[in-house]
């Protein structure tokens, strides 16, 4: 969770230091200065989501370190749902093809924190 809290931390920055690079990654073509319509607002929204990745990334990583098995249990229906979104927005055409890779990213670490956790429980090293 903390890798994970990590890296969300970071692009969250990413996405509000240098947007354009965020954009890429994403698999969206950034617009150049100055050829935004009046009345876009996508670096709007892409502040608001950078900024509430970064806040999230520490929460992970706040979690992780007060080893708050709860909270990582609330997070895997919430990324499978994720998942299940931004794929849809892929699948419908409302996101492009590479934005498919932040919703298996929300997937996979959802079936890994699931994993892991059920693995702990087994062991009997599930304390909360």
């Amino acid at each position: 969770m903390a890798v994970f809290g990590v890296l969300a931390a970071a692009l969250g920055v990413v996405g509000l230091v240098a947007p354009d690079a965020l954009l890429t990654v994403m698999g969206f073509e950034p617009v150049p200065d100055g050829g935004r319509a009046d009345g876009d607002h996508t670096l709007v929204f892409l502040t608001a989501s950078s900024m509430a990745a970064l806040n999230m990334g520490v929460y992970y990583v706040l979690a992780a370190l007060a080893d708050w098995k709860p909270f990582f249990r609330w997070t895997v229906p919430f990324r499978l749902l994720t998942c299940a979104v931004f794929t849809l927005a892929v699948v419908t055409g409302r996101a492009p093809a590479g934005f498919l890779g932040v919703g298996l990213w929300e997937g996979v670490g959802a079936l890994v924190t699931g994993l892991a956790l059920r693995y702990e429980k087994g062991k009997g090293t599930d304390v909360s």
